[in-house]
């Protein structure tokens, strides 16, 4: 069995992974651990904090320190989450990707490659209700999917 796990940096996609890995470890499964960079994202972080400041002319070089910082974070995240995969002794990789969240994450799990997909009910925002990427993709998903509140 082949499990994907979907990280997007928040506790809730740590918790995900963290059920996910028990799960593997049990049925000696190997784990995925799949994360998406969305420049869109950079690019709204950008734009906020250039709103605040009243410097526009500053949007371009606040986008490229968020895209660089981003990357950053995932990378530690991921190395940590594989870390710990090691220490519990589940087979356990890491794939990071850019472009398009929701394409990506659906190109990835209806890859006919594994058999449970596992994310967290809600995303970075932290709000309580049902997260909006899990709202768009739950349904397209075609292997049997967990998700973790």
């Amino acid at each position: 069995m082949k499990i994907l796990v979907l990280v997007d940096g928040s506790k809730w996609s740590q918790k995900a992974a963290l059920h996910a890995i028990a799960l593997a470890r049990k049925n000696k499964s190997k784990v995925i651990l799949f994360s998406v960079l969305d420049r869109k994202e950079a690019k709204a972080i950008a734009f906020s904090m250039t709103m605040r400041s009243d410097k526009l002319e500053e949007m371009e070089r606040f986008e490229e320190q968020v895209w660089r910082e981003m990357k950053k974070s995932v990378k530690e995240i991921m190395a940590d989450m594989l870390n710990f995969c090691h220490r519990q002794g589940v087979n356990c990789s890491i794939k990071i990707t850019e472009g398009n969240t929701k394409e990506k994450i659906l190109s990835e799990a209806n890859s006919g490659e594994y058999s449970l997909v596992v994310m967290g009910a809600y995303g970075k925002s932290g709000k309580t209700r049902i997260g909006s990427l899990l709202e768009d993709v739950v349904g397209l998903i075609k292997p049997p999917t967990m998700i973790v509140r």
